[in-house]
């Protein structure tokens, strides 16, 4: 029964006198004898306080709403990196550049800058492009980038990183690594004393079931029910001496909502009820009825155990139950009176009973009840709480009923499809009812829950919400509640559940099948603890497998909605009452109860882990931790009020104990890292709960008193940085600035000091100290937070320009760069606070305070007077005075950095101050402005340029500083036209100024600047501008200029003038003044040409390829120019590349961009061969093979190419010249010269030291002849092809016929190559194989008999014979002739080559044994050719098999007609309407041919033989007619006949077609034979179609086919 009109009433609790620990579960934990005895003391009182709280909290309604709590163990001091150094406030401050691209794709800023020369405007800060940084303090706003070390505080950063990694520790640790256990198991030891004794088993039988309510009841097995007080004395035995002790065992109980009566569900199928009161006899009998029952009749059947039974809401006398079949009742009795008995109302809700004669052809579908539940009622009225509902689970469906005031179903729903495929079935539900809420919900607002039931099929767990749905007004309030049930949340287990209970109202208790319990947290369904109760030996049952059998037995394995096993019932075990989990096991009875907070924090406490206890509580109250699991309510403001005191307590306790042990001689005194670690963890605790003056008023004066305080202010440093403490006591920071100044930590210091609060700072202190320390950041930051003053330490600042000045005057070496450091933070700070930020830490300044801040600043600068130093800030030493003192802060300013100020000025210009407008300034705040503020609000940005370009003048400020003028000004006149009018001898000022730079390393940045100002500017005299333009090499400026005035050939002049600098432009400039759609004029065309012709060693060395490629798309007759070009300033390399660009694109070792081929040039491509053969030999072959006829002259590259060697190339240019027989001569010439050069290598081998460069020669060489013999063969195959096509065909027929005719040049010059191959081969193979001929049996080159060789020759003696097996194949094919070609298919030209060749071997070796070798190599290349051609021919005639196999299939398969008439006569021959003689024919001539078959064989058919002999008559004659249809079948149309030919001469009918067989033709057209062969002997055929016809005319033509 759930818990919730429970967990309203307090009810008694357990009498812990009379309960016994398990040893097993609930181990006492003992003092550890090592632990110091006076930390313990030390932390009594917080044990003390931690126990009441374990104690005294009693579950809630509202106190379970909890998550996983933090399993952590004892935290242990982990070694602490050293604390690393930050750069000190030397290092100046820091600028940012700025990526944005540059106007008019200007290319990127220049790097650095050189120290100007003038004492004036010299930049401490050497960074060019000074309008394009953007600038930064160098106190970083974000804690990310600083590059300290980690903070010491327990290795985290803040409080948040502490706490995010609170969870993640908890969750790495097991379940039995934690110090508390999940759930405090206590075993009821009287309770199981008397039931679970042999005593209590013999006299009541063994406890089958249990009940939770005020009460504990027990079922047994003797039909008896026990009930237990809390104090577990057994308070009643019902059912000894009644005829419940006769009904069987209680399979099921319950106890009425108001406590007074218990219920009992027997296995015979009676239900009693007894009142604890009066437990003598049964307040009601529910007894079964017979299987013969009435049909007026309800209830379960005798002998059906009733497995489910409970209580309708706060009525005794109505029930519900179900049982083991499936079925469900809803039972109301009536209030007897006197002589009156009571009567009883019996609903079947579920199931139906069970037939008398079962159906054999619709067998139902077993069921039963696997779970069921009635709702309970809770605190808070609802309309559910009257409609009586019960929910059941069966195998198949969850469904709801309401039993009042009707039986009525209200929702089912079938089981998911989520549950694991053949996964145990099992099934487990329990409501929740509405229970009001001590704070309401946050979302909905609402003050009491929603109904709740959470239901379980096998691994899948479903929460589901009742919500009463509002009447419509039409409906009017008549009639029950309308209920809507939502299925809020789903949630996988690992494995099947077999029990589950509410703990609370957020909090559910799963036991699995492996007898698991799992805790989860209902709002999320995330599992918060896990423990295994095996060792509980929780009783179970089978109460389903019998009558579920089937769903089992019949298991499909490729049905996944199957289940494997029936699982055993564990529900009636497993209850849940006010919080606390009844286990009811084999051989006792226990009880448990989750862990709350204080207990695991004094779990933490008494194991020493102090850090993890506080850890963990910080957990707790900031609600990152579980929470309703451990006790603790969901609400913020409850949760902080239950959890702070205890926190505090704790980290007193733990100051206690820790810096307690230190006045102790004999303890142990803690370490290092420990002390950082739980400073940390102080610092987290308060920061989290936001109590400074509890950090520093109780937890520091123990480090201090400790001498810890600098391990405390280090570790209190990370929150600082993250503003997670910004406020800290004056003493403490005096202390931190003694610490750090000690340590030498003062960038570190300074930073601090910029994220802390001032006004709680001693100023003057502050001051001191960061003038001493030269922590000006930190100074500023103070001055601007705590007096609102951001002008008076400016006067500071440019003070220390000064020393700058006196420095550079006498070199004195006390002025160090830490003054010029300290000087340039004047820039960042006005950056910062004219941009609306705070210096150094740039978070967002207030608009009003940053107005008035801008206007100060302002005021101070551009005022026209200022607070000026005596002597105008300088010394008297200083030998330029001012002549004028009018804004002498500005003065001081650019006379220090100009370049430095201006970029500053530029960040400011966009800030929407200089506009003007300040409404939001109110009326009275604009009364209470100083004269000073009122003049700096009215500052904008006209009169800042004014005030520039006034003071910025010849001779105090030379071209070095005005220069940055010139810049700001013209960056900025673009982006403000309307704030900024300047007349136009100004701006042509400004402009000349930027074309004279003072340096080139602003060269850059002057011509950026030029371009955004004449983005705005146009200068009356363009042309005037030229010059200087010019001289200050502008080119991108001017080449806009001579873009817009179309000036081309000065604008291409400009991209030559450039040079590389201006990459790729110069091309495209060509390309844009000489492409084909142009523009430009014929005059212009030609001054581009010019131009080129002018440049052209320019244009060629810019990039080769690139200017091949576009004089080759532009202007192709301008190659000679720059061939000559190249000619006189470069070796013949790029003279190649370039003819290679134009010339032979399809190169592969040409990259970029290739132009299409034109006609070459003829001297070109001369040219290029010859650099080829000088550069590249190797691809002289590959090029002139592409080359047409005509493209080259043999006479001019002839002999560079003989020259160098490329002989193959020779040989190809010969042969295309018609010198066929010369090519041959110089080819085998050549064959001649490498058989020499090869036969002298294998000669001196022996001798040769170096092996390996012999044997790879030699292979070279062997490669070339291989190489040259294929040359040889395309030479003959191309004149054997020439000469076919020029001979008649008569001419050819009587040559191929004779085999003695003299060889023709074709035939020549095979056995040209043929001699001259077999010659090499002959002599190189006798070379390296002596043994052949002498016996020796050696296959090494050189060396005597029993040497080793120096080299393996057998791998070329191979490639060599491979040329004659090649040589030969080729003259096979080139001799061969086509199969359709029959006049020529005995040639005799390979007979009468290979005759010669013999004849001329025998001549010069009249020995056949010489002989033998290359006759074997000759026949084995015929060998190889025939082995090929077998094998092929076999693949073939298999692949054909196949194709035409299916062909014959697709034969036999007959052909369906077109149309049911026939194409003769017009009458119909098969289908509908064709009349019954035509299947009676069939049948009698089918029948008669039967006959006749059995005849031949001698036998008499029966019927059912006949009727096979049929089918395989009519089946043969279709085959007959269609083989001697495919004879006419290569001419026309193949026919199929119904008959055979002598069946179709008898059936014939001349003058009708009515039963004239049947002609279908593989086009699909049908015919009466008789009507076809009148058709044929008519005279409407052709001469044609009677020549094609076969003999006998038994072969037809479809005639219709013929025709068309």
């Amino acid at each position: 029964m759930s818990a919730a009109k429970d967990e309203a009433d307090t009810g008694p609790e357990l009498s812990i006198s009379d309960t016994e620990s398990d040893p097993e579960d609930n181990q006492e934990e003992k003092e550890d004898e090592n632990h110091d005895d006076g930390g313990r003391k030390g932390s009594e009182t917080v044990h003390e306080n931690l126990e009441e709280t374990s104690s005294s909290i009693a579950p809630d309604a509202d106190d379970y709403d909890h998550t996983r709590s933090s399993l952590l163990g004892s935290s242990q001091g982990l070694p602490i990196p050293a604390v690393g150094e930050r750069p000190s406030s030397a290092d100046g401050s820091l600028s940012i550049p700025d990526d944005t691209p540059s106007l008019q794709g200007s290319v990127a800023s220049s790097t650095g800058r050189q120290a100007r020369l003038s004492a004036y405007g010299r930049s401490p800060n050497q960074s060019l492009r000074p309008f394009d940084r953007r600038f930064q303090a160098r106190v970083s706003p974000s804690p990310q980038g600083s590059q300290r070390a980690a903070s010491p505080a327990f290795l985290h950063s803040h409080t948040r990183t502490i706490n995010s990694q609170l969870t993640q520790k908890a969750e790495e640790f097991e379940p039995d690594q934690t110090p508390w256990e999940v759930v405090r198991w206590t075993r009821l030891r009287k309770i199981s004393g008397q039931a679970f004794s042999e005593v209590g088993k013999r006299s009541f039988g063994r406890p089958v079931c249990i009940a939770i309510s005020t009460s504990i009841a027990l079922g047994t097995s003797k039909g008896i029910i026990l009930v237990f007080d809390y104090n577990q004395n057994l308070k009643s035995i019902i059912g000894p001496g009644t005829k419940a002790v006769e009904s069987g065992a209680v399979t099921s109980i319950s106890i009425s909502a108001d406590h007074s009566t218990v219920a009992g569900g027997h296995a015979s199928g009676h239900i009693y009820t007894w009142e604890l009161a009066k437990p003598a006899k049964p307040f009601l009998h529910i007894p079964p009825i017979d299987k013969g029952r009435t049909p007026d009749a309800d209830g379960h059947i005798i002998d059906v155990a009733v497995l489910h039974l409970g209580f309708l809401g706060s009525r005794h006398t109505a029930l519900v139950s179900a049982d083991d079949k499936g079925m469900a009742f809803s039972h109301l009795a009536t209030r007897g009176m006197g002589i009156v008995a009571r009567t009883v109302k019996i609903t079947r809700i579920l199931g139906r009973y069970p037939e008398s004669t079962p159906s054999p052809i619709r067998q139902r579908k077993p069921s039963s009840v696997l779970a069921f539940s009635p709702l309970p009622l809770g605190n808070a009225e609802q309309a559910s709480d009257t409609m009586g509902l019960v929910a059941m689970l069966t195998p198949y469906l969850l469904v709801i009923v309401s039993t009042t005031p009707i039986a009525q179903t209200q929702y089912k729903t079938p089981r998911p499809k989520e549950v694991a495929a053949h996964s145990a079935m099992t099934a487990a539900l329990a409501w929740f009812p509405s229970v009001k809420l001590k704070v309401p919900d946050k979302v909905t607002s609402e003050t009491s829950s929603k109904v709740k039931l959470v239901y379980c099929w096998s691994n899948v767990l479903t929460v589901l919400e009742v919500v009463e749905i509002e009447p419509s007004s039409s409906s009017g309030a008549e009639g029950p509640p309308n209920l809507q049930f939502r299925p809020r949340s789903k949630w996988k287990a690992q494995e099947a559940v077999v029990a589950v209970q509410w703990l609370g109202r957020s909090v559910l208790a799963v036991l699995t099948i492996t007898q698991q319990l799992i805790i989860l947290e209902d709002s999320s369904l995330r599992e918060t603890n896990s423990s295994d109760l095996v060792q509980k030996h929780i009783y179970h049952a089978d109460l389903f497998s019998q009558q579920l059998n089937m769903l089992v037995e019949n298991l499909d394995e490729e049905d996944v909605s199957m289940h494997g096993v029936v699982a055993d019932a564990f529900y009636m075990s497993f209850r849940a009452y006010k919080g606390r989990l009844f286990l009811l096991g084999f051989n006792e009875l226990s009880f448990g109860q989750l862990s709350n907070w204080a207990d695991r924090l004094l779990a933490l406490m008494e194991e020493g882990s102090y850090i993890g206890a506080i850890e963990l509580a910080i957990s707790y109250y900031i609600g990152e931790a579980d929470k309703v699991s451990v006790g603790l309510p969901d609400d913020d403001d409850s949760r902080h009020r239950i959890v702070l005191d205890k926190l505090l307590e704790m980290i007193l306790a733990s100051l206690r104990y820790t810096f307690g042990k230190q006045e102790k001689a004999d303890s142990e005194v803690p370490s290092l890292a420990q002390l950082q670690e739980f400073a940390g963890v102080c610092i987290s605790a308060c920061v989290s709960i936001g109590d400074m003056d509890f950090l520093f008023d109780q937890v520091y004066p123990w480090f201090a008193e400790a001498n810890a305080q600098g391990t405390f202010l280090e570790t209190l440093e990370p929150f600082i940085m993250d503003d997670d403490v910004q406020v800290i006591p004056p003493t403490v920071i005096k202390e931190m600035v003694n610490h750090y100044t000690e340590k030498d930590l003062d960038s570190r210091l300074e930073e601090l000091l910029c994220h802390l609060d001032p006004r709680t700072m001693d100023l003057d202190q502050i001051n001191g100290l960061c003038k001493r320390d030269h922590l000006y950041d930190a100074l500023l930051y103070v001055w601007n937070q705590a007096l609102d003053d951001y002008t008076t330490i400016l006067d500071d600042l440019l003070s220390l320009t000064g020393n700058r000045v006196v420095s550079e005057a006498h070199a004195e070496p006390s002025a160090t760069a830490q003054d010029f450091s300290d000087a340039s933070k004047i820039f960042p700070y006005l950056s910062y606070v004219l941009t609306s930020r705070v210096y150094p830490t740039g978070k967002a300044l207030d608009e009003g305070r940053a107005t008035l801040a801008k206007a100060e600043i302002y005021h101070f600068f551009f005022s026209g007077r200022g607070n000026s130093l005596p002597n105008g800030g300088y010394p008297v030493q200083h030998s330029k005075r001012y002549s004028d003192n009018s804004f002498p802060n500005l003065r001081k300013v650019l006379d220090f950095d100009a370049p430095s100020f201006l970029s500053m000025l530029n960040e400011a210009f966009e800030d929407n101050f200089l506009n003007g407008a300040h409404d939001h300034i109110t009326k009275d705040t604009s009364a209470q402005l100083t004269e000073d503020q009122k003049f700096g609000l009215s500052v904008n940005r006209q009169w800042i340029v004014s005030i520039l370009l006034e003071v910025m003048v010849p001779p105090r400020y030379e071209r070095e500083d005005t220069v940055y003028l010139h810049m700001f000004i013209a960056r900025n006149l673009p982006k403000f036209p309307q704030f900024v009018l300047l007349p136009g001898h100004t701006l042509h000022r400004i402009l000349a100024g930027l074309c004279e730079y003072p340096a080139e390393d602003v060269a850059e940045d002057c011509q950026l600047s030029v371009e955004y100002l004449l983005s705005v500017y146009q200068p009356p005299d363009v042309q005037s501008l030229i010059p200087l333009l010019s001289k200050a090499s502008f080119f991108r400026v001017l080449r806009s200029i001579y873009r817009s005035e179309k000036e081309y050939a000065k604008l291409l002049q400009t991209c030559f003038d450039e040079g590389p600098a201006g990459g790729d432009l110069l091309f495209e400039c060509v390309g844009e003044c000489l492409r084909a759609n142009t523009s430009l004029g014929e005059k212009q065309v030609d001054d581009v040409r010019n131009v080129i012709k002018e440049n052209a060693t320019l244009f060629v060395q810019r990039d080769v390829k690139e200017a091949a490629v576009t004089i080759e798309k532009y202007a192709p007759n301008m190659h000679g120019i720059m061939l000559e070009a190249l000619d006189t300033v470069s070796d013949d390399g790029q003279k190649l590349e370039y003819l290679r660009t134009i010339l032979d694109p399809a190169d592969p070792v040409a990259e970029g961009p290739q132009p299409s081929i034109r006609n070459p040039n003829r001297t070109f491509v001369e040219l290029y061969v010859r650099l080829l053969c000088e550069h590249d030999p190797h691809h002289v072959n590959e090029y002139i093979e592409r080359l047409k006829a005509g493209d080259l002259r043999l006479e001019e590259v002839l002999p560079t190419l003989e020259s160098s060697g490329v002989i193959d190339a020779t040989i190809i240019l010969i042969a295309r010249e018609g010198k066929v027989q010369e090519a041959m001569n110089r080819l085998t010439q050549h064959l001649d010269m490498l058989e020499a050069a090869l036969l002298g290598l294998l000669d001196a081998a022996a001798e040769s030291p170096d092996v390996e460069n012999t044997t790879e020669a030699a292979h070279d060489l062997v490669a070339s002849v291989q190489k040259f013999t294929r040359i040889g063969i395309w030479l003959c195959q191309g004149q054997t092809r020439s000469v076919h096509q020029l001979q008649s065909p008569l001419k050819q027929l009587k040559r191929a016929k004779s085999d003695h005719e003299e060889l023709s040049t074709g035939e020549n010059l095979w056995l040209t190559l043929i001699d001259a191959v077999v010659r090499v081969t002959k002599q190189i193979t006798e070379s390296v194989q002596p043994s052949a001929w002498t016996g020796q049996a050696s296959g090494r080159v050189g060396g005597d008999k029993g040497q080793e060789q120096p080299f393996d020759t057998s791998k070329m003696t191979a490639e060599i014979r491979t040329v004659v097996q090649e040589t030969f194949t080729a003259l096979l094919s080139a001799t061969s002739v086509p199969r359709g070609n029959e006049a020529l298919r005995a040639d005799m030209s390979f007979l009468r080559i290979l005759r010669a060749f013999l004849k001329r071997a025998s001549a010069s070796s009249p020995s056949l044994a010489n002989l033998r070798s290359v006759l074997s190599t000759i026949f084995s290349a015929y060998s190889y050719e025939e082995s090929l051609l077998a094998l092929a021919n076999r693949l073939l005639d298999k692949d054909l098999f196949v194709h035409v196999e299916e062909a014959d299939k697709l034969r036999r398969r007959g052909w369906r007609p077109l149309g049911q008439v026939c194409e003769g006569c017009g009458r119909r021959v098969w289908g509908p309407g064709t009349g019954g003689f035509v299947w009676e024919a069939w049948q009698k001539r089918e029948k008669e041919r039967a006959e006749k078959a059995m005849q031949r064989h001698g036998t008499h058919p029966s019927d059912d033989h006949v009727t096979k002999v049929q089918d395989h008559g009519k089946g043969k004659a279709i085959q007959e007619d269609a083989r001697r249809g495919s004879a006419a079948g290569e001419k026309g149309k193949q026919a199929i006949s119904s008959t055979t030919h002598n069946e179709d001469r008898d059936t014939a009918d001349a003058e009708s077609g009515g039963s004239s067989p049947l002609i279908i033709f593989s086009c699909r057209h049908i015919f009466h034979r008789i009507c076809l062969e009148k058709i044929q002997e008519s005279g409407d055929v052709t001469e044609n179609e009677r020549r094609n016809r076969s003999h006998g005319g038994q072969d037809f033509i479809c005639p219709l086919c013929i025709s068309t």
